[in-house]
């Protein structure tokens, strides 16, 4: 008789799903439906730095799923007259960060450093901010430095950034290449982003290309010319 009365209580409590298993079925639900919906991804953006001349360099490829819904997008910007800045991530979410950088900027003129740190640091800690979808390049004629989520401010050891799906191949080759000396800035930039956009299938060869110039050596490349 107990073993039956037990039995009929594990029977009605397996019919009858508690309020946490019901919410748990719910969000798993809701898991399934979304986690498989295409989203939009895959970029590169480089940015080298040599003999005093800085190149920011990004494809134009925007893909969604396995589609590619534009093959032109400008993800390489200018900042004022002085600073260069590209994204990889959300275009939406880039643009929101760009604009809170474009206000740090205003707020600190002509210290791009504190500006990235400060940004970094409301990215990290504000609500609205950390839902942000972006990693940022963002480059003087004197320093650039990769901003991500997470509150990183990193500064490359050798002047060679690379972020995005095809970031790293970029990356290699731009290092391969920065060594030669009759190869520039740009040249190594535009050489890198054709190899990244033969190996990754989200980077295409529709580039757009920011430069900047150390002033100082603008005049002495000046000076030479009029020699």
């Amino acid at each position: 008789m107990l073993a039956r009365s037990l039995f009929r209580a594990a029977s009605g409590a397996s019919k009858t799903p508690s309020m946490a298993a019901a919410a748990a079925n719910f969000g798993a639900m809701q898991t399934t439906n979304f986690s498989d919906a295409p989203t939009m991804h895959g970029t590169t953006i480089l940015c080298v730095r040599k003999n005093g001349k800085v190149c920011l360099i990004g494809d134009g490829q925007v893909s969604l799923g396995h589609t590619v819904v534009k093959p032109n997008a400008k993800k390489v910007r200018r900042i004022g007259e002085n600073i260069v800045a590209g994204f990889a991530g959300s275009t939406a979410d880039a643009f929101t960060l760009m604009e809170r950088l474009e206000a740090k900027l205003d707020e600190y003129p002509g210290q791009l450093t504190r500006s990235c740190v400060e940004l970094a640091k409301a990215w990290r800690t504000e609500k609205y901010l950390r839902n942000l979808e972006a990693i940022l390049i963002v480059s003087d004629a004197k320093q650039s430095y990769t901003l991500t989520g997470n509150g990183d401010v990193l500064e490359p050891v050798d002047g060679i950034i690379g972020i995005g799906s095809g970031g790293t191949y970029a990356l290699a080759a731009a290092r391969a290449l920065i060594d030669q000396p009759d190869l520039d800035a740009e040249t190594i930039a535009r050489k890198s982003m054709k190899i990244a956009a033969d190996i990754c299938v989200y980077t295409n060869g529709n580039v757009v290309v920011e430069m900047l110039e150390e002033e100082g050596k603008k005049l002495e490349a000046e000076s030479e010319q009029k020699e």
